[in-house]
């Protein structure tokens, strides 16, 4: 069996033979688009950002110079890229270089509809919006929307893609940003139309959201996600395999906060954090590929210690089944 094959049993639990780490059987084309830029300056909508080199990721948005500074004329105040100004020579390249016989052809669009809101009008006002002006913020919804639904179009024409993986940060430690009502009224709509574009153009759809996701958990799978990353232990991880195993994967999920990236956690901590997971998220059937559930950089020795148990006993837990 290939990487490939067992990537594909365990997205729709289809009994694997092994676990399969996060990235072996995908390789992701990125887009000539910029939506946070790898050093200080501005984004494809006009969005400023800074460098913080110490920073996770290595810039954050700036708390000023917002593009929409009045959400009442936000159709006068926002230009939406344009999608056919882009070089996307270097996309289709590195696309015919993919073996599709081994790898899923992966896409990469970040910023979704609630990300793209508050960085355009800043968080604050972005939180007030919601308790306030649901109209108006319905409209900036489909209209980000509608660009994404374009690019993407764009993007599979030029790459031909299997999978994406869609970025949309709706959680914090403990809950949403917004009330899961808001979610529904505002963001799940736009969000809708981006995942049936998607499906209707035979790309799987990956969802990442960080934060407690939970009380949305349910809509997510109603719209589509054949998957979700990066599973932060915040959530229920456990309890939402047992309601929800069957019917989405499951995709990260290996303690960054207090294991991965705790300078006190040792090496035996990371095995047993890897097995735990294993076998909480990975019966009976698949459903579960495995990773950390933050990509920052991390002590060689806990990478080297979750790779190998992740190796061994990845498929030692299926011959165990």
């Amino acid at each position: 069996m290939t990487r490939k094959e067992n990537y594909i049993r365990a997205l729709y639990n289809r009994n694997p033979q092994w676990v399969p780490y996060v990235d072996e059987a995908v390789i992701t084309v990125l887009p000539p688009v910029c939506e946070r830029p790898g050093l200080a300056g501005k984004d494809a909508f006009g969005c400023e950002w800074l460098l913080e080199e110490e920073a996770e990721g290595g810039t954050y948005p700036a708390n000023y110079n917002y593009v929409i500074t009045d959400l009442q004329k936000w159709r006068t105040q926002l230009k939406l890229p344009d999608i056919n100004a882009y070089d996307w020579s270097e996309a289709r390249k590195n696309a015919a270089e993919i073996d599709r016989e081994q790898y899923l052809v992966g896409g990469f669009i970040e910023m979704g509809i609630f990300e793209r809101i508050w960085l355009l009008i800043g968080m604050e006002e972005a939180l007030m919006a919601f308790c306030t002006d649901d109209d108006k913020l319905c409209e900036l919804a489909h209209a980000i929307a509608d660009y994404k639904i374009e690019f993407l179009k764009k993007y599979h024409a030029e790459v031909g893609l299997d999978i994406l993986w869609y970025g949309d940060d709706w959680g914090t430690q403990d809950n949403l940003f917004i009330s899961p009502e808001k979610w529904r009224t505002v963001i799940k709509p736009a969000t809708q139309r981006i995942y049936d574009c998607a499906k209707t153009l035979g790309i799987l759809v990956n969802q990442h959201s960080c934060g407690k996701v939970e009380s949305i958990f349910g809509d997510i799978i109603e719209m589509g996600a054949v998957s979700w990353n990066p599973c932060q232990p915040c959530n229920n991880l456990a309890g939402l395999k047992k309601k929800y195993g069957s019917q989405i994967c499951f995709i990260g999920g290996v303690d960054s906060q207090f294991v991965l990236g705790n300078h006190s956690a040792t090496v035996a901590d990371v095995i047993t954090e890897v097995k735990r997971r294993i076998d909480e998220m990975s019966l009976p059937d698949g459903g579960y590929i495995i990773g950390p559930s933050h990509g920052v950089p991390y002590d060689p020795a806990k990478l080297k210690a979750m790779h190998d148990t992740i190796r061994e006993y990845g498929k030692e837990i299926y011959n165990k089944s």
